[in-house]
């Protein structure tokens, strides 16, 4: 066991190669972008900074807000501050898949008549899916796999997307008829689920005085595509102790009611994240850490991006949806109640959890522990 634990130090000190000269300029891009975007963005501090960590980890993101929030404004003023191309891509339910990856159209070029293919609003570095559930099933899956897979195959030929490549896909929470939730499984192909809500009174205020006064501020590049390139590779190299990734895995497992010794969430919670959880948390905490410009993830980096990372992949049960506990609440427990590294201890606090009818007509009295906060405890 000690020489397995060895073996595992040793591979990850020799991939981790970041140190702070290399981080420095991913902190320096961070400010930039925060600059350039203040001049559109009021307030949504969480999404945007979600929404970042999210690309810097290289992954994907998932916005769920009801409509006018700024979530099409902020993608593209964020892409507008990369210096990117970015696409906008509107599913309605007769989207087909070849209007979202390309078709091969007849050329008369060179006096021959040949296929070409011509790309679809997929090809660009940011692609900002805006309600991606009012799209059949059929055509979801065509962009999940370009997605997954950064190419896209038509007529058997595959065309690989540029890089960086970061699809941010909207759903409108309000509105049921006439869409096609995603499924569980295809939420997992999202790194981030990032819950935009409506502004506070100051911010709304502010944005009124913003919006109807003057118009739209210009967004200026604050980086190169290459310069990202690298950027992204850094936060791949960014190091991260061995404790710290075991911290990572308990937490995950700590999720699956099939894997916990925890009574209570085998009873709330239908279906925990999956390994794909655990490189969410670990690449999401080395993009926060980049971000703050530190050259190692901490515990603290986890527990800041494991509700974006986790809400989707932590389902709550039958006897949760009655007492009225969404995943969110279930993460705050998890974060509660799992062991965390000798030298990040603090004080945990819990109480029983009150007796509740609907869960004594089902037969379920036995009071169990819960967590008091409902917040993000970092």
């Amino acid at each position: 066991m000690a020489t397995t634990k060895r073996r595992h130090s040793t591979i990850i000190r020799r991939n981790a190669t970041a140190t702070s000269s290399t981080v420095d300029p991913v902190n320096q891009c961070y400010t930039s972008i925060r600059t350039q975007l203040d001049k559109r963005i009021v307030g949504q501090e969480h999404v945007i900074n979600e929404l970042i960590t999210a690309f810097f980890a290289g992954g994907h993101c998932l916005l769920m807000g009801v409509p006018g929030l700024a979530k099409t404004l902020l993608i593209r003023s964020f892409s507008e501050a990369m210096g990117m191309k970015f696409n906008r891509i509107q599913f309605t339910p007769d989207l087909m898949p070849s209007d979202i990856t390309g078709t091969d159209v007849i050329s008369n070029a060179g006096g021959e008549r040949n296929f070409e293919f011509l790309t679809g609003p997929i090809f660009a570095n940011i692609v900002l899916a805006d309600e991606i559930n009012r799209t059949p099933p059929k055509t979801q899956a065509s962009m999940l796999e370009a997605m997954e897979e950064r190419h896209v195959t038509v007529s058997g030929h595959q065309y690989d997307l540029p890089d960086p490549f970061f699809v941010m896909a909207t759903q409108n929470p309000i509105e049921q008829e006439g869409t096609y939730p995603l499924p569980i499984a295809a939420l997992d192909r999202f790194l981030f689920k990032v819950h935009v809500d409506y502004p506070d009174s100051e911010e709304e205020l502010n944005m009124l005085l913003a919006t109807t006064s003057r118009g739209e501020q210009e967004v200026q590049p604050v980086v190169t595509k290459e310069q990202v390139v690298t950027m992204l590779r850094t936060v791949r190299e960014i190091h991260i102790a061995e404790d710290t990734m075991e911290y990572a895995v308990r937490l995950v497992r700590a999720t699956r009611p099939t894997q916990s010794d925890d009574s209570y969430i085998k009873e709330m919670v239908e279906t925990g994240g999956s390994p794909r959880a655990v490189q969410a948390l670990i690449l999401g905490g080395k993009a926060h850490a980049a971000l703050d410009g530190r050259d190692e993830a901490m515990p603290k980096d986890l527990r800041s991006i494991i509700h974006p990372a986790l809400r989707h992949r932590v389902v709550p049960s039958f006897h949760a949806n009655a007492d009225g506990i969404n995943s969110d609440q279930l993460i705050d427990y998890v974060v509660e109640h799992t062991a965390r590294p000798r030298n990040d201890k603090t004080e945990t606090v819990v109480e029983k959890r009150p007796f509740n009818l609907m869960r004594w007509l089902l037969g379920e009295p036995k009071p169990r522990k819960r967590a008091i906060s409902l917040q993000p405890n970092v």
